[in-house]
């Protein structure tokens, strides 16, 4: 542990058990879940499919429900946990959560929008939306705290407090003059990866990638941001342009998990403040490692929040919240005095 926290570079041996680990999360709960689907069922239905032409109904619901939910759960749990990491440099707190500059109040009220108007009938009605309103949210608040071309760190977090609470309002508001469709409002805003198909992830996945990869390429310009802005823009970072650019990338990136699922507290919190409890603050290993422990970490949400109570499914978004808030006030309570 001591030689990981003073390396500056991500371990290969720790990134290869760690996707070691994701991949067998990933077999269980591909196999594990409303209906246990048994692996020479699974062969059987394969070979049926091959020798007839006709795809057994198992083999469709394993392809095309089971697969792309599981493979959300990994994208979001993801992008969640790597803004997460950005957002606690950028801000140089540990407590900043990637949803504390509106995106997901914003998201929650296009989502309500989009019930109220009948939209959940269409493809991504909801879903699109919901980003157009989290995206408006964000750059209304940018605008609100950007001096000339500078931008105040902390007038951007009260701005997105108060934003949060006024939607969160103005959502109250729709659901008494239409508690009809509170029922859907309120489910979608605990967020679940219910109904998900490979459209969603074919979405998801490029700005999973491309976004993850631009925050990591940027991981030693965050080291220095840790430092402060004076420090950093001393070594050579032009601190207000990299700032600028991983806020709109990470924003980007969470209004688009956000729209396709809900919200999921605590992923973005408490995945990157636990790595850098194990790892160190270095960005370089923070990031990389906190993709990976994000993916399992919802991917086991995800799971156990469609088995633990079968027939009835727990909104992931309540499960993430349940596990994360005690687990996060426990490491609070261990290191409170580095803090």
């Amino acid at each position: 542990m001591v030689n990981e926290r003073r390396s500056g570079r991500a371990n290969p041996w720790v990134l290869l058990v760690l996707t070691v680990v994701l991949l067998m999360v990933i077999a269980a709960s591909c196999l594990f879940g409303m209906v246990d689907i048994k692996m020479e069922d699974l062969l059987k239905a394969f070979e049926q499919w091959r020798a007839e032409g006709r795809m057994p109904q198992m083999l469709h619901y394993f392809l095309n429900f089971r697969i792309p939910r599981v493979l959300m759960s990994v994208l979001v749990g993801a992008v969640l946990s790597v803004c997460g990491a950005a957002y606690q440099s950028i801000f140089r707190n540990p407590l900043t959560d990637p949803y504390i500059l509106g995106v997901s109040s914003g998201a929650s009220l296009g989502a309500a929008v989009a019930f109220l108007l009948g939209l959940n009938a269409f493809f991504w009605g909801v879903e699109s939306l919901a980003l157009v309103t989290a995206l408006l949210t964000v750059l209304l608040i940018y605008g609100i705290a950007s001096i000339g071309n500078r931008m105040h760190t902390t007038t951007l977090l009260l701005t997105g407090v108060c934003m949060t609470l006024l939607i969160s309002a103005i959502i109250s508001f729709l659901i008494v003059l239409n508690p009809h469709k509170m029922d859907s409002i309120y489910f979608w805003t605990m967020g679940s990866f219910a109904n998900r198909g490979w459209d969603d992830v074919l979405i998801l996945l490029p700005v999973t990638v491309v976004g993850s990869g631009v925050v990591l390429w940027y991981g030693r310009d965050l080291n220095l941001l840790l430092a402060g802005s004076e420090a950093a823009r001393s070594m050579g970072v032009e601190v207000e342009k990299v700032k600028r650019l991983l806020l709109l990338v990470t924003t980007v990136m969470v209004a688009f998990a956000v729209s396709s699922c809900g919200v999921l507290g605590f992923v973005g919190l408490i995945v990157p403040h636990a790595v850098r409890l194990v790892a160190g603050a270095d960005n370089r290993k923070v990031i990389p490692y906190s993709i990976l422990c994000g993916a399992i970490f919802v991917l086991l949400c995800d799971t156990l929040a469609h088995t633990l109570l079968y027939p009835n499914e727990i909104p992931v978004g309540s499960l993430t919240s349940m596990i994360g808030a005690p687990l996060f006030i426990y490491l609070l309570y261990k290191n409170k005095k580095s803090y």
